[in-house]
């Protein structure tokens, strides 16, 4: 019976063992397979890491790395100069000392910023803001703090270099305008490169803090001016001090360009518009080359090139009279009697009147309803072309307006380019806006009233031109009928001398005019300002034979009998002249536009035969020496 209890207990213990050991191996096979999950995914996981930092952030970790030894420092590249025609230099470089700071390289930020404001004599505010400003830059990656520093300040810096880690001067070039203002719309400044520039221009190899090319020919010919910039492979120790120089790749400078502008002639018109507001523009009529262009007020681009503090931008920007546009191409103003040259043509061609058409100016021509005014108040009497011109006869042009029409006069003033930019190559050229009855109607909605073509017929009514247009339209009547495009590069050179790109004279037609036409009006031009009754007499020149024109742009309607003298500064009208001499051989051609100047014949056209007189002498010296 003992020996059946027991076969009957081992028998139900091999039994539970069996059961054990089944259940054992169950539990055991399930935590064997998420063991061998668990192993698979962290190998994924690791592996996964190891390709991302080693591959995907591969070339970034390693330049981390070997910027903790092997700095690469840039080398920037001078700006090629600017010349003016006869090789003088009106834009070069010059070294800046500029300060900057090495995150990476600094234990204490709070007292070396302390430390250096203290020996600069500069609230440490301003160098913490530029840290702040360049926060997600690379630790390694200098910070500029200050820029141009004196020699005073550079030798502090060096002395105290010791004590202060991360701090290092670095040199670069920096624009110079040799003459400040000379010039300054032409030639435009460089700044930093904002934001939507470095969007568009990022691939091109620009950094955030690189300076670039804003307005002017610094802006136009950017590519050429700027060159390539250059780097060097620096070793540096625990502090970030230079070592030793691993390896250097020379920068290549940009390339020099000449303008056509000549300094003498540029300051002559510089100085003749003083503290006016308005533009000088000289040209060569038988080229296109502009001699001289000035616009006043101006600027100091060394301003820009120094860094412009927020006080000094406030004051441009505020300006009424906004000193950084270029007026010479930007500005829009009615043309006055300017315009009676277009009108004067147009009438000759269309042969709706001859040299000997007479019309009576007794101060006034009544037309519809309304009475429209002569500025001469008494009348000029019987009055032919020529005369008319002579004398800027308001009612001779009204009556010639009406029989052409504002269409044909339109016709006319396209085929000396007004209503459109001339295409010289300076950033936002205006058009101006030459009025005919199909754009009133695309404009306004509403068709186009005959009284309307009486006002454009002397240069007012919705009729706008820039001064650059009204140069040409005279450089164009001085040559002959030939239409130059405006050029400011003469050429393109290497740092060695070798001309990579010359400009030559680029006419753009010839226009369609009879040379009787052309003839009429040049002589017609030459008693404006020789006759006894000019309104040009102003710029008369002994012996020079100036063949000029006059104008007066009224900017708001004045009641009967108003002077400009009592007139407040902004609503008197705007001064025009517009000449070229010798009247047969012409060598130079001037526009003279003085806002709210008053009379033409006054101020512009004195303004303009200083220049001349000058500029011919300066001219004439030159083709006597070659």
């Amino acid at each position: 019976m003992l020996y059946s209890l027991q076969s009957k207990y081992l028998s139900s213990y091999k039994s539970a063992m069996l059961l054990y050991d089944k259940n054992n191996k169950k539990e055991f096979e399930k935590r064997l397979f998420f063991s061998i999950v668990f192993a698979i995914v962290a190998f994924v996981i690791i592996l996964s890491r190891l390709w991302h930092l080693q591959i995907l952030q591969g070339k970034k970790f390693k330049s981390l790395s070997e910027n903790n030894r092997i700095r690469i420092v840039k080398i920037p590249a001078p700006r090629g100069i600017i010349f003016d025609r006869k090789g003088r230099v009106l834009v070069d470089n010059y070294p800046s000392f500029d300060l900057s700071i090495i995150p990476e390289d600094i234990n204490d930020p709070e007292r070396a910023i302390k430390e250096l404001s203290g020996l600069l004599n500069v609230k440490a505010e301003l160098f913490k803001a530029k840290l702040k400003e360049h926060r997600d830059n690379p630790p390694f990656k200098p910070i500029k703090v200050k820029t141009n520093l004196d020699y005073r300040e550079v030798a502090i810096v060096e002395t105290n270099k010791l004590d202060l880690s991360g701090i290092t001067i670095e040199i670069e070039p920096k624009r110079l305008y040799v003459f400040d203002k000379l010039a300054a719309h032409l030639i435009g400044y460089v700044g930093k490169i904002s934001a939507s520039q470095l969007k568009t221009r990022g691939s091109d190899g620009y950094n955030m803090l690189d300076l670039i090319g804003k307005c002017g020919i610094e802006h136009d010919y950017e590519s050429v001016l700027r060159g390539s910039n250059g780097g060097a492979q620096v070793e540096v120790d625990a502090v970030g001090r230079k070592v030793r120089v691993l390896r250097e790749l020379e920068p290549n400078p940009g390339e020099n360009i000449f303008l056509t502008i000549e300094l003498d002639i540029q300051k002559l018109a510089e100085k003749a518009l003083a503290d006016m507001i308005g533009t000088v523009i000289v040209m060569d009529p038988n080229n296109g080359d502009i001699l001289a262009l000035a616009s006043s007020p101006s600027f100091n681009p060394n301003m820009f090139s120094l860094g412009i503090s927020s006080k000094e931008w406030e004051a441009l920007v505020t300006n009424p009279y906004n000193p950084l546009a270029n007026k010479a191409i930007q500005g829009q103003y009615p043309p006055g009697s300017v315009y009676k040259i277009i009108t004067a043509i147009a009438g000759l061609e269309e042969k709706v009147i001859t040299p000997e058409t007479i019309f009576y100016c007794d101060g006034s021509y009544k037309f519809g309803r309304r009475t429209y005014r002569c500025w001469q108040k008494k009348g000029h009497g019987r009055v032919n072309l020529h005369r008319a011109l002579v004398e800027s006869c308001d009612v001779y042009f009204y009556q010639v307006g009406q029989k052409l029409g504002v269409d044909r006069i339109a016709h006319y003033s396209s085929l000396f380019g007004l209503g459109k930019p001339t295409g010289m190559s300076l950033l936002n050229e205006k058009s101006g806006l030459v009025p005919t009855r199909l754009w009133k109607r695309r404009a306004f909605g509403s068709p186009w009233q005959d009284g309307e073509t009486l006002s454009v017929a002397i240069g007012q009514g919705f009729v706008l031109v820039t001064p650059l247009q009204i140069l040409n339209l005279i450089s164009s009547l001085a040559n002959g009928g030939a239409l130059y495009r405006p050029q400011i590069v003469k050429k393109i050179e290497s740092i060695g001398g070798d001309i990579i790109k010359e400009f030559f004279p680029e006419r753009i037609k010839k226009i369609p005019v009879s040379d009787n036409s052309f003839s009429l009006i040049k002589d017609a031009l030459w008693g404006v300002v020789n006759e006894s009754r000019g309104t040009g007499w102003g710029a008369r020149i002994e012996g020079a034979d100036v063949a000029g024109k006059t104008g007066t742009a009224q900017v708001v309607g004045l009641p009967k009998g108003s002077s400009n003298e009592y007139v407040p500064f902004e609503y008197r009208d705007h001064a025009w002249f517009t000449a070229f001499a010798p009247k047969d051989k012409p060598k130079v051609a001037i526009v003279v536009l003085l806002e709210h100047g008053g009379h033409g014949g006054n101020k512009a056209a004195r303004i303009a035969k200083e220049i001349m007189k000058e500029a011919l002498k300066i001219l004439n010296s030159d083709s006597a020496s070659f």
